[in-house]
């Protein structure tokens, strides 16, 4: 993923940030239109064929030097990640399994500050606090049922996205973002169909709407929203872009309100608005020139 070194301008931090809404629509498209309990199934069918249309668009092979590192990465940001993703969803309710997700800024905050020697303004680490309190606010029911293996999932969960989101920005690399992309899609794809083909029950005969809908998830859903994604990562700093994230669910949220009728109850209303005040702000902190950088020592992410 070629770093154009472009100035920071708020069409990318809103470009970026289509891409977590796409993702907060996904999930009406998954549980209203899909069939139910195939969960590593879509996910595999949303990351695959998405890999196989970029690659074949892009027509661009990285170098051999940059394989191990887009292994990586695909592992990180697509494969367990997406499968992670789906054994939280299972175990936990939706809710809590965002609000553990959402830990992620802090995440990146922390791999910053070790691996760069950059500290975080005090700023931008309350507004990610802020943020992880607003979404519990916003989705975590009262008895909520804290299941072990579901609570470290999402973790491991959390931790793959923020160590992928920061090695995509700190690898510099000469190729195009809709290689970059197509590439972790397509070797993500392929990690999931293990699970996808041993876990999940086949599929049964498609209707035209469900059609449509695993078409958006591949076309929109993967696609575009993973190439706005890395092409956010290549100009941004790492930790306004996983703060970004934080809309996914909240996208979900509002789209439940108003194509569902889910209800909002007032401490919901003022989570979404926490919620939405914390990105705004660490986006803010993260502007060129607002960031406190600690004294540089020795690198041990240097590679």
């Amino acid at each position: 993923m070629a770093d154009t070194q472009e100035p920071q301008s708020w069409t990318d931090y809103l470009l970026t940030a289509l891409a977590p809404a796409i993702w907060g629509s996904t999930y009406i498209v998954a549980t209203q239109l899909l069939p139910p309990d195939r969960p590593f199934t879509t996910a595999l069918l949303r990351t695959l064929p998405a890999g196989i249309l970029l690659t074949l668009w892009a027509r661009r092979l990285p170098e051999r030097a940059q394989w191990g590192r887009l292994a990586l990465l695909a592992a990180l940001n697509i494969g367990f990640f997406q499968a992670l993703l789906f054994v939280a969803a299972y175990r936990l309710p939706g809710g809590l399994a965002a609000v553990v997700g959402a830990i992620q800024p802090l995440l990146v905050v922390g791999l910053v500050w070790a691996c760069d020697g950059r500290r975080a303004s005090a700023l931008a680490i309350a507004a990610c606090v802020a943020g992880i309190l607003g979404m519990a606010a916003l989705l975590l029911a009262p008895g909520a049922v804290w299941d072990g293996p579901g609570i470290a999932a999402a973790l491991a969960g959390a931790a793959c996205m923020a160590a992928g989101t920061y090695l995509a920005r700190r690898w510099k690399t000469e190729v195009p973002v809709l290689a970059f992309t197509g590439w972790q899609l397509l070797a993500g794809g392929v990690m999931l169909l293990p699970a996808a083909w041993a876990i999940d029950p086949p599929l049964p005969a498609l209707t035209g709407t469900q059609m449509l809908a695993y078409a958006y998830l591949v076309l929109i859903g993967t696609m575009a929203a993973y190439v706005l994604w890395f092409r956010g990562l290549a100009r941004l700093s790492p930790v306004a872009v996983s703060s970004l994230g934080l809309l996914s669910p909240l996208t979900a949220v509002m789209l439940g309100w108003a194509l569902l009728g889910q209800a909002m109850t007032g401490m919901s209303l003022a989570g979404l608005v926490t919620v939405f005040s914390s990105i705004i702000a660490v986006q803010w902190a993260t502007l060129p020139g607002a960031q406190t950088n600690a004294p540089r020592g020795s690198n041990p992410c240097q590679s």
